[in-house]
């Protein structure tokens, strides 16, 4: 092509990148649905600034938005500052102190590891003057147990995470029931797939393993409690949607992938109270509630994150009341009210750069 004919073809195809969202806009086509729109006189008392509104409401945006991450993946590269983009199909969360979880620069000090120590000391002592087990785990973020997916370029700068020192640092100091997930679950990876590969999360193997865990460590302070052994359920796999790391790329419904799914031959029997419409957030929410018709039952608070909420099904079978509440510490008004059998605090891995207790 000649020098002056590529020339004017790059300028026609700017020219049409530029025009077709402006024509669309005027058409009123790609700039959301009704519900999503807002007016000019609606933008501006409600105190959003025009180049704001502009960004919502740019002509085509859902669209290009989708387009670039498309591009993106098929480059190789991630679309977003919050994805890590590993190999084989993986994707790995960036945000939340995640990659620096990874990376793994700095231990954790002294002052930190005592103040974990002191903090879980007290509450289980607290617990235990009025009658009531703990166990306290750390759940490992899938780039713990799935390292060998992550980028070749990111290097790690130590081999510990921040998650083995304080586990070992609690069983070496105290008497406290800490559970250790990070081994379990390298031991189940061997066997199967326990973490999704496009969402943050372990799928039901890697719960699984959780609530057997959790389990197990309470049976030590409540021997009624045991673990129903993997034969009690169904094994299979099924296609999933993409996970919430696709979502964060727009991607959910242009990723799926086969993991285990694993459900009681029987049936799950608890009873989810709230919240009330289970249809779309699901377990990701605030605080959720369930029960069981046996009052005889054990009563269970869980103080959990996002990984607890694939542990709630597993869980719940085996308390006449159960109640799940997203926070990071034992609120001992929460324990007043619910009067519970057995207290079981989780926190994920990535929180420990950032979160004291």
């Amino acid at each position: 092509m000649a020098p002056r004919l590529r020339t004017h073809a790059i300028v026609l195809v700017f020219a049409l990148f530029i025009a077709v969202p402006i024509l669309s806009g005027i058409a009123g086509i790609g700039t959301g649905s009704a519900e999503a729109e807002v007016s000019a006189d609606a933008a501006k008392a409600s105190g959003l600034q025009w180049l704001d509104y502009f960004d919502d409401h740019f002509p085509l945006r859902t669209a290009l938005i989708h387009a670039h991450a498309l591009a993106s993946m098929a480059m190789r590269v991630s679309p977003s500052p919050t994805v890590i983009r590993g190999r084989d199909g993986w994707l790995y969360y960036a945000d939340d102190s995640a990659l620096d979880d990874y990376i793994s620069a700095a231990p954790m000090s002294r002052e930190e590891l005592d103040d974990w120590r002191d903090t879980i000391v007290r509450t289980r002592d607290t617990l235990h003057a009025m009658g009531i087990a703990y166990v306290f785990a750390v759940a490992p973020d899938k780039h713990v147990i799935y390292p060998e997916h992550m980028p070749s370029s990111i290097h790690r700068l130590r081999q510990e995470y921040r998650l083995q020192e304080l586990t070992d640092y609690l069983r070496r100091t105290t008497d406290v029931a800490v559970v250790d997930l990070r081994q379990p679950l390298l031991e189940a990876k061997q066997r199967e797939q326990v973490y999704f590969r496009t969402d943050t999360h372990w799928d039901d193997a890697g719960a699984y393993v959780g609530y057997r865990e959790l389990l197990l460590a309470a049976a030590r302070q409540l021997p009624s409690l045991e673990p129903a052994p993997r034969t009690a359920f169904q094994n299979t796999t099924a296609e999933w949607p993409g996970g919430d790391i696709a979502e964060m790329l727009g991607l959910r419904t242009d990723m799926h992938e086969v993991a285990p799914v694993v459900r009681p031959a029987i049936g799950w029997r608890a009873h989810v109270d709230e919240p009330v419409d289970m249809s779309d957030a699901g377990f990701e929410v605030g605080r959720v509630v369930t029960s069981m018709t046996d009052p005889k039952l054990p009563r269970l608070l869980m103080i959990r994150d996002s990984f607890g909420s694939g542990l709630i099904p597993f869980l719940s079978e085996h308390f006449s009341r159960a109640v799940y509440l997203w926070r990071p510490d034992v609120d001992m008004d929460d324990v007043t009210q619910e009067r519970p059998t057995l207290v079981i605090q989780e926190v994920v891995g990535r929180r420990l750069q950032t979160y004291q207790p």
